[in-house]
């Protein structure tokens, strides 16, 4: 190879390099792009999981779940499906990468061959040139040589003699000088292709170590390649495994949610029978304290025969209202995650009433009493869960419960008197719940009311 072909190859070598290097730079860019946009759709949907477990509360248990895992998949799907497109295109990246390292290494190899023959031919001329000069130092030695000008001047004997030897001394003084200039230039070349057969040694060396480094790098790339793309495909499989189940699971969702209408109109069928009893036992306590009253008047001997007979026939006072009007929180840090109203039934498309409102409260989260008052029961209750529930007696004049449900334990009992703020019970999972929460719902003369309605 000569040394123009061999600036023409490095120069096209460079540039196709720096066209490959550009075009996949952008490549990688687009990837990037791509897998920067999933990455942030995974994170919204993710951040709308509770909002998801809130509008699938009060459904199957299995359906929910298999909604909830397939978001998760279908919110990674698209992520690993990037990822898997940066291996691959980075397995490409490191195949061409080995390819320009392979005819770099050749062509510097080639380089090396080149030069080396370039320094065996140069150490012959320098050979040559020291021995022409050896040569000519040894005649001098022995007097066969560099004859002076005097010496030609007094020994000729003729004019002729004079010319021809003179001519004959200039020559071989040119020669001398010759052969010790040709002696410099050999070995000054000589110099020259050792230090660039060193440079290119030392690329060689360096390429070697690229090419090793990419061998590494493609092993790498080759595995998370194989790696993404068996997780694509166990995602594909999960996702058409969720979407069966959920196919499956119509039918028992629609009757659970029927169920828990009905659940919801027996609860409040039996707070309304509560409610009746209480009136009851109220209008018969003040009866009797009537009556009481009378009776000590007759006792006395009063005159208050007429107004006795009044009095007979007058209503009963209502019993005194509980202290405040207003209920508190039952967390400690209140956060909305699901509010109280008609929503939408994600996959049966079907609307019901959420009756309460959800508080953000991770597992084992203290839940407090909303105000002072009884304990109607604290027990499993359906798709409830486990729930407690206060009588808060009448409050301006309507009668005031609240229940707080899917606890995973319970802090009271039946009967037992609170105060507002006690402890009722621990936040949990139990019932038709997608994740722990508390779901808490307010009953005013039995039927519910949206709890923010009387919170501060």
């Amino acid at each position: 190879m000569t040394r123009d072909l061999r600036r023409a190859t490095a120069a096209l070598l460079a540039t196709t390099l720096l066209l490959v290097g550009s075009v996949a730079s952008a490549s990688a860019d687009d990837i990037d792009d791509r897998r920067a946009a999933a990455e942030r759709r995974q994170s919204e949907i993710l951040g709308n999981r509770e909002e998801l477990q809130s509008e699938l509360e009060d459904t199957d248990a299995e359906l929910a779940q298999a909604v909830i895992d397939l978001q998760a998949i279908e919110a990674r799907l698209p992520v690993a499906q990037a990822e898997l497109e940066a291996a691959e295109a980075e397995v490409e990246r490191t195949q061409r990468e080995a390819e320009l390292l392979a005819q770099r290494l050749e062509d510097a190899l080639g380089q090396e061959a080149a030069i080396s023959a370039e320094i065996e031919r140069g150490a012959t001329e320098v050979a040559d040139a020291r021995s022409s000069i050896a040569e000519m130092a040894r005649q001098a030695y022995r007097g066969q040589g560099d004859v002076s000008s005097l010496g030609i001047v007094t020994g000729a004997e003729s004019t002729e003699q004079f010319i021809e030897e003179y001519a004959v001394s200039s020559t071989a003084a040119r020669s001398q000088s010759r052969s010790l200039q040709e002696l410099l230039e050999a070995e000054s070349v000589a110099r020259n292709r050792e230090a660039r057969l060193q440079a290119v040694r030392e690329t060689i060396a360096d390429l070697k170590k690229q090419a090793d480094e990419n061998v590494v790098a493609a092993e790498a790339a080759r595995k998370a390649a194989a790696d993404r793309k068996a997780e694509v495909e166990q995602l594909i499989a999960d996702q058409q495994a969720k979407k069966a189940t959920i196919e499956e699971r119509k039918a028992a969702a629609q009757e659970q949610i029927e169920q828990n209408a009905r659940d919801q109109a027996a609860l409040e069928a039996e707070l309304k029978t509560i409610i009746a009893e209480q009136a009851e036992r109220d209008r018969k306590a003040a009866e009797e304290a009537e009556r009481r009253r009378q009776q000590q008047q007759q006792n006395s001997g009063g005159g208050g025969g007429g107004g006795g007979g009044g009095g007979g026939g007058s209503k009963p006072a209502p019993p005194p209202p509980s202290s405040g009007t207003t209920l508190s929180y039952p967390t400690a840090v209140p956060y909305v995650t699901s509010s109280y109203g008609m929503r939408l039934h994600p996959v049966l498309g079907i609307w019901r009433l959420h009756a309460g409102t959800d508080f953000r409260a991770y597992c084992g989260t203290p839940i407090m009493a909303a105000a002072s008052g009884t304990v109607v029961h604290a027990q499993r209750r359906g798709g409830f869960g486990n729930q407690v529930l206060v009588n808060h007696g009448v409050v301006g004049g309507q009668s005031l419960m609240t229940s707080y449900n899917h606890l995973t334990s319970f802090a009271v009992s039946g009967g037992q008197r609170v105060n507002k703020g006690d402890i009722v019970g621990y936040s949990g999972n139990t019932g038709l719940s997608g994740a722990c929460h508390l779901h808490f719902e307010v009953y005013v003369n039995g039927s519910t009311v949206n709890p923010m309605s009387r919170l501060p």
